[in-house]
Order: structure tokens, then sequence, then C-alpha cells
């Protein structure tokens, strides 16, 4: 009986030798991980803890982090545990071609193919580089770009009777399209383009880089463009109805003052385009970049060896994805439908009653949500 007990003990003590051998061989160190995932199906990035009925991208990822052997399955269920921040929240339907989570993890041999190996095809771990202990992915980004995928009948002129399939963009209507979002540049008050924000609330104000729509292209017989934004940070909705406004103002819907109306004090109908087509691009750590990008210790925040991964995984389940179900769904072509019932000329009069019209036709897919006031 003591022998066996010995015994025993002599494992256990081993074992736990094991575990600190292999522990000191992989302490815990600071990263960040480039990831890329399909939005579709998942209610947005951030995790829930406590609904699980509402599947977000977070709870496939922890789930591999665990299963991988990075981080002790407490860490999973307490993710402060392992310093754990996102860099931008994306909501319900929204994709990410290049979103950056920071967390301390072990790391072990083979992390990214053994992560990996524990998602899904369409959640992927592109990259993976260590960066300084105090590092927040979300405090330290100074810019993100998104990018927004619709097809080019969006901007045909309500008054022409359009074949969407046969509908194709030319040079004027495009440069009319790009006139419109330059004037987004700069800093303005963007109280009209998310709810729950007065026009004096200094959160408001917002710092737009660029902002542009690139050359048109045809997919499964229809045709496409992709809409690019470049800022500080968004509030929930921003981008939606930054794209939704231009478009109502090309379709001929409300007139280009509309635009510099909707930055003043007063209450502007100014409609949301649909969640779909919606893609967290990329972030940007500048700052963070030249003070420590090249101190001999740290990387830059760069990813230009991985530009090639992000496009395939792009091209392999984003934009089909954002295709196959604008086909099925028509969300682009029920949302238009909606535009005749705003009042583009009042101001808050009225507004009430068309928001609510409108509300179901136009939150089809999910919305822009990218830091602490987005929600």
């Amino acid at each position: 009986d003591e022998n066996g007990h010995e015994n025993k003990r002599l494992k256990r003590d081993a074992d736990e030798e094991d575990a600190e051998d292999q522990n000191k061989k992989s302490p815990k160190r600071k990263i960040v991980l480039l990831m890329a995932y399909s939005g579709k199906g998942y209610h947005g990035m951030q995790r829930n803890v406590g609904s699980s009925q509402f599947k977000t991208i977070e709870d496939d990822l922890v789930s591999a982090l665990v299963q991988s052997g990075c981080i002790p399955e407490n860490h999973g269920e307490d993710m402060k545990k392992m310093s754990f921040q996102r860099c931008a929240r994306t909501d319900k339907g929204v994709s990410a071609a290049g979103q950056i989570v920071s967390l301390k993890v072990r790391l072990i041999d083979d992390i990214l193919e053994k992560i990996n190996n524990h998602l899904p095809s369409h959640i992927r771990i592109l990259g993976l580089k260590r960066v300084t202990g105090g590092f927040n992915s979300k405090n330290k980004c100074d810019a993100r770009t998104y990018s927004y995928m619709l097809p080019t009948f969006a901007f045909a002129h309500k008054d022409h009777d359009v074949q969407e399939e046969v509908y194709r963009l030319d040079r004027e209507t495009l440069e009319k399209v790009n006139k419109l979002l330059a004037c987004y540049k700069g800093t303005h008050n963007f109280h009209n383009f998310t709810s729950q924000k007065g026009p004096r609330d200094p959160s408001a104000k917002r710092y737009i880089m660029e902002m542009y729509c690139g050359e048109p292209f045809v997919r499964e017989g229809v045709e496409f463009a992709v809409i690019k934004v470049k800022g500080q940070s968004f509030m929930m909705h921003q981008i939606r109805k930054m794209i939704g406004l231009v478009i109502a103002i090309v379709k001929g819907y409300a007139a280009e003052s509309i635009i510099e109306r909707s930055w003043g004090e007063e209450k502007v109908d100014v409609p949301k385009a649909p969640g779909l087509g919606l893609v967290l691009e990329r972030v940007h750590f500048e700052k963070y970049n030249r003070r420590f990008g090249n101190d001999g210790l740290h990387e830059p925040l760069e990813w230009t060896e991985e530009e090639e991964k992000i496009a395939v995984f792009k091209e392999q389940y984003i934009y089909p994805t954002i295709i196959n179900t604008e086909r099925e769904e028509k969300s682009m072509a029920n949302w238009l439908n909606t535009l005749s019932i705003h009042d583009f000329n009042s101001s808050a009069v009225g507004m009430q009653a068309n928001n609510k019209n409108s509300k179901n036709s136009s939150d089809l897919e999910g919305s822009d949500g990218c830091d602490d006031d987005s929600d």
C-alpha cells in the first residue's frame, strides 16, 4: 500500500516537473495575432460571456487557444488573465481581413499551425509578432481602415429604369461618387451619423483621413465596387450612414448640400446602408512603430509578408460570402427601395416615423463598431 502511494506521489511530482519544464521552455509573452474572418453567422467579434446562444468570433478563437495549449483553460473563462484586447469590435455579420488582437500566450512550437488546426476554415490566424509588455491593441491603434463592397447599381439614378445585372457604372458617376466621398475628409461633427450622440457631444467629432471608391469589377455577372475609408476611429453605424447618404445624393433623392448641413446642430435624416459588404481591412499603429518598431527588440506592426495570405483569404471567404448573400437576399436592392420614404429636406420633424418605417429593412446584416462608444 505504502509503495503504491509512494509510486503515485513520485509520478505526480514527475508530471508536475514536466509541466514546469514545458512552461519554462515556453514562458508567457505578450504578442499580437493578425486575424482574418468571414463574419456571416456570427454575432460580431466580441465574446459575450454567459450568452452562449450568440456565437462570436472570439468564442471560436479562445477555444482554439485553449485546445492548442497556448493558454490555460481558466484564461479562456476569464480573458483578463491573458490581458486580451481586440483592436476593433466588429458587429454582427461584419468580416475582417486584418483584425489585430493582443494577449499573453505560451510561445509553443508551431504556434500558428496549432491554433489554426482548431479553428474553422473561415477564421484564420495569418501572423504573429512579439510586442512590448504593456501593449494594448485597442489603445495603441491610431487609425482603422474599413472597406465596403457594394453592387454598382446602387448608384443608378432613381429616374432611370435599371436592370441590376446589366448595369455598369460610367466614369462620370464614379467621379461624382468620389467627389462626394472626399467631402468627408478632415474633422467633422458626425452626430447625425450615429445614434445617441447630441450635436454638442465632443466625442461626435471624428477625423477621416481618406475615403474613395475604387474601379468597378464584375463578379457572377453583377458589377461591384469597393469603397475604402481610413479614420482615427468610428462610431456605431457611422460608415454605413456616410455611404448611405452619398448613395441617396447620387441617386437623386437628396441635394449635395445635405452633407454640409448634416455637420450642423440640426437633426438630419441620414439613411444607413446595409451591413453586408462592410469589412475591417487593416488597423494602423504608426506611433507605436515609430517608437518601438526599430528599437532592435521589437518588430514594427506591419504585415507586408502576410499581404498575399490576406488577399487569398478575401478571395476565398469574404468576397464570395458578400456576393452570394447579396444575390440571395438582395439586401442592397431592398434597402434602395426604402430611400424614397426618407425626408431629406426636413430636420427633426417627422423623422421618428420615417426611422421606424425604415428600421427593419435597413438593419439587415450588421454594423461597424470600433471603439468604446460604438455600442
